[in-house]
């Protein structure tokens, strides 16, 4: 089972997504939990390698090749988070997808670079958003959910902002967040 998470704009959210969703699937009891860091720069992996998640291993695949070969295995569950702007291994890891969670923010330029994501994810292959750093009562977070059910895209969560990977005393995953991302990856899991 491969899960992308997947956004061409960078900073919304991705890495965090890809940590709780692996730390989520953990607790369910998948096993192995493969976290897959596409990204040249390895943000994700130098993150765990400091802080890691029981039950979750690291693979680096930064190139279409180590990242074919991260997804193709037989047994668990990967979650992949893919680098921002690098179309062709994006591409790469979205045809190879089961299912494609789409983290973005409220507001701003977001929209477009969704759009474009979602163009790149095949007709047949379950795919959703998930709205990162929510601010709870604002114009911006009313106005991005009602935009993306207006176009028909399911919202598979609405993650507030203090939800994050390396904040805290301990730098410690919050159950919050936890329990947000478990929710989100039941709804792209039911959608296969």
């Amino acid at each position: 089972m491969n899960v992308v998470v997947s956004n061409l704009k960078g900073g919304v959210g991705k890495t965090t997504t890809a940590v709780y969703l692996a730390a989520a699937a953990a607790a369910r009891g998948y096993d192995p939990v493969v976290l897959v860091d596409a990204d040249r720069q390895a943000s994700l992996a130098e993150w765990m390698e400091e802080r890691p998640v029981e039950g979750v291993t690291v693979v680096e695949a930064p190139s279409e090749r180590t990242l074919s070969r991260a997804m193709h295995e037989d047994e668990g569950i990967a979650i992949v988070d893919t680098p921002p702007g690098d179309e062709r291994l994006v591409q790469a890891a979205i045809s190879s997808a089961d299912t494609v969670v789409i983290p973005t923010r409220a507001g701003g330029v977001e929209f477009s670079r969704v759009q474009v994501t979602r163009e790149m994810v095949p007709a047949r292959t379950p795919h959703g958003v998930v709205i990162c750093a929510a601010r709870f009562g604002t114009n911006d977070l009313d106005e991005t959910i009602a935009w993306w059910k207006g176009e028909g895209v399911p919202i598979w969560g609405v993650v507030p902002e203090r939800v994050a990977i390396a904040a805290g005393p301990e730098a410690r995953l919050y159950r919050e967040g936890l329990e947000e991302y478990d929710a989100v990856l039941r709804r792209a899991l039911r959608r296969r």
